[in-house]
């Protein structure tokens, strides 16, 4: 079993009393890399000396649409430079989120836009994050990205036809706890529609455990219940999700 996780938080502050250990058993025990995921410009700047600590841990630096409204040119600048760190291998998490605040929408655009044109400059992959925002998120990447770079939509949370939409333009397919879950119904039905060299796998941690872990603090090892899901649902051997989707992680952050 190897597995790489492409999308974590493990400098999270649900990790602050065991995260050295945590990691360490994680990587003994099967999981051989990890990316720690930027959200905001603090964590940005610290994910860049935080994976160096660790030779299985690499990062990406950008700013979460709920972030989005303290942004500036100034960091946009830090951002392009924080991107050219050594173990740095995309940008993101980027995009747009109205669950919460549409109010905020144009703001959350108009940045998303301007890291998605960071990603061209520095020629990186993007990581992706959508919710509640299915056309305007669609609407943005075919008019300034379109895979230019290769990218994620990290955490999936729409149906079949949306997710047409961005294979057809080479993007993967971040699966990970929701799958699990009965009330996941729409992610079986993307997973079983997804070419198996499409899907990569992540946790989201600490968040979106997979059953039977869920509402606990999630980490790399629960990958196994996702990969095995993914399994059942495609009726192939285990063995094959973990080989695939490890090089398409592999492939997804150009380690190949």
């Amino acid at each position: 079993m190897r597995i790489f996780d492409t999308h974590a938080h493990y400098d999270d502050t649900a990790f602050d009393e065991d995260r050295d250990a945590l990691l360490r058993e994680m990587h003994e025990n099967g999981v051989e890399y990890m990316v720690d995921i930027g959200c905001s410009m603090p964590n940005s700047r610290s994910i860049v000396e935080f994976v160096q600590q660790y030779d299985f841990l690499y990062g990406t630096v950008g700013v979460h649409p709920e972030d989005a409204g303290n942004l500036t040119d100034a960091d946009l600048v830090e951002l392009e430079e924080l991107s050219k760190r050594d173990k740095i291998l995309a940008i993101g998490e980027i995009g747009l989120d109205y669950y919460y605040d549409e109010g905020t929408k144009d703001i959350q655009k108009k940045w998303f836009v301007e890291q998605l044109q960071l990603a061209k400059r520095r020629n990186l992959p993007v990581v992706i994050h959508s919710r509640d925002a299915a056309k305007d998120t669609l609407d943005i990447i075919k008019a300034e990205h379109k895979a230019e770079t290769g990218g994620v939509i990290h955490c999936f949370s729409y149906g079949v036809e949306m997710a047409r939409e961005y294979l057809n333009m080479g993007y993967y397919i971040g699966v990970g706890g929701v799958v699990t879950f009965k009330n996941g119904r729409k992610l079986k039905e993307v997973v079983d529609y997804t070419p198996l060299d499409r899907i990569v796998l992540e946790t989201d941690a600490p968040y979106l455990a997979p059953v039977p872990y869920r509402g606990k603090r999630n980490c790399s090892l629960y990958l196994a219940k996702v990969a095995e899901e993914i399994a059942a649902i495609k009726e192939m051997d285990v063995k094959e999700v973990y080989e695939t989707t490890f090089r398409n992680a592999q492939s997804l952050y150009r380690m190949l």
